[in-house]
């Protein structure tokens, strides 16, 4: 291996290490600082929830035609792109003054994590040989975790001490400073499918069949929500039969209809965060309402999870590239289901020790599950598909946290409403949150059974 492609490598594992634990890291202070935000603007519960799913809306939506646009024209510009709008976004978030605009530059802020999440994958892999993706996936994903780790207490820190506004504000030197890095240290820009023509119409397709589904979620329980789920579902079925029409789709179906592993693999992508997403959303409340903690404790007990995820990844992302990855994520898939069913028994006397190990059981599991399904999904395909393959990824991650949070958001409009949390409704809540767990629990089981269907990745 030449010294410039060693080069490359490292730039671009710096690179897309660094984005991924951005990401995470936001994500996760924000979590902590919802209910400073909820006093400050008057937001109850499901408006809080808006906050988390603005920004999934918009990231999921255009994962995959961004993907698409770096495999054609480039992926480095995409990324680059991306990142100046997630920092812009996270300026404007901090000095916003109503829920509303939250909720709106939240979004713009999804729209810039789109952008990199649909190529930050993608270039990691293109650098790297098919013998070594496990590993680098696996520091990759190590990352995630790590920035999941120190985002419920620096971010619990700064609200306690600065205001929620500081939690966004971060992200502006933090996001500049990748963007330079970018710049002046990766060099390439990836376009494998360059010269195809960027099917514009299947992208918008796509974009209102995923929307659409999203939002429905989003609005269970109601009668728009039916009318949307259905309208949302009818987009899809016809995106699919467009896109087996033409020559360059934004999203080559027969990588589903004809990969196995592909196809299972990113469903069991979506199970998975489907039922553990929202789980830092709920504990979050649950720490801070019910068991009445400041926001720098919670986030102590809440970085559990993430340092055990931090912790295994990396190492079953090597066991992936010598084992059967199939094996190894299925196992994660059942820690995980276990760790969701512990769970379901927290009550407002449990003992904070018990949380956090309810905490590192799921963060167990989710920690063998992750880079073994990623590095199957990523080895499924060739490397005109990486950009595709990557957005897929991103697009699970998304939509299933979607789904996560919608099922949530669910479950507390039909106990409590839109009324904040208090002492007087905490007992709602409570039955809330453990509905929720069941529900979560069951979906993991579900999903372990589709972890194991995947069939043998060839090396």
């Amino acid at each position: 291996m030449g010294q410039s492609q060693k080069a490359a490598q490292r730039a671009a594992l710096v690179v897309a290490t660094l984005t991924s634990f951005l990401g995470p890291f936001m994500a996760s202070s924000v979590n902590v600082a919802l209910p400073s935000i909820g006093d400050e603007l008057s937001m109850g519960a499901v408006s809080l929830a808006w906050i988390n799913t603005a920004f999934l809306l918009a990231a999921a939506t255009f994962l995959i035609p961004f993907g698409r646009l770096g495999d054609i024209h480039g992926r480095k510009q995409i990324f680059m792109w991306g990142i100046l709008g997630f920092a812009v976004a996270s300026g404007l978030l901090a000095t916003a003054n109503s829920g509303t605009s939250v909720i709106m530059w939240r979004a713009v802020q999804g729209l810039g994590a789109s952008m990199v999440f649909a190529t930050g994958l993608p270039i990691l892999i293109s650098v790297y040989p098919a013998g070594k993706r496990g590993a680098v996936l696996g520091l990759n994903v190590a990352a995630v975790y790590l920035g999941l780790s120190m985002g419920p207490y620096v971010g619990g820190l700064i609200t306690g001490h600065l205001g929620w506004r500081y939690v966004f504000w971060m992200n502006v030197p933090v996001g500049l400073f990748i963007l330079a890095i970018s710049f002046f240290m990766l060099e390439g820009d990836w376009a494998d499918a360059e010269g195809a023509r960027f099917d514009l119409a299947g992208s918008a397709l796509l974009g209102v069949a995923l929307l659409t589904l999203m939002l429905g979620l989003a609005r269970m329980p109601s009668a728009t929500a039916v009318a949307l789920l259905v309208a949302g579902f009818v987009s899809l079925i016809v995106f699919v039969r467009y896109e087996l029409r033409i020559d360059y789709p934004v999203l080559e179906i027969d990588l589903f209809r004809h990969n196995t592993v592909f196809a299972m693999s990113n469903l069991a992508a979506l199970i998975n965060y489907a039922a553990t997403f929202a789980v830092g959303f709920l504990l979050s409340l649950y720490l801070q309402r019910v068991r009445g903690l400041a926001p720098q404790d919670a986030g102590l007990v809440l970085i559990a999870q993430p340092v055990v995820q931090a912790l295994v990844s990396p190492l079953a992302g090597k066991l992936s590239d010598r084992s059967e990855p199939r094996t190894v994520a299925s196992l994660g898939m059942a820690i995980t289901f276990l760790g969701l069913v512990l769970l379901v028994f927290l009550d407002e006397t449990t003992e904070f020790r018990v949380v956090v190990g309810c905490l590192a059981v799921l963060g167990l599991g989710f920690g063998i599950f992750s880079s073994p399904n990623t590095n199957a999904i990523m080895g499924a395909v060739e490397r005109r598909f990486f950009g595709v393959a990557g957005a897929m990824v991103g697009t699970m991650r998304h939509v299933g946290m979607m789904v996560s949070m919608g099922l949530v958001m669910t479950v507390l409009a039909v106990l409590m409403g839109a009324a904040e949390i208090s002492s007087q409704n905490q007992d709602l809540f409570l039955e809330a949150m453990r509905i929720s767990f069941g529900l979560f629990a069951a979906l993991c089981f579900g999903g372990i059974f589709a972890s194991m269907a995947r069939g043998r990745v060839e090396r």
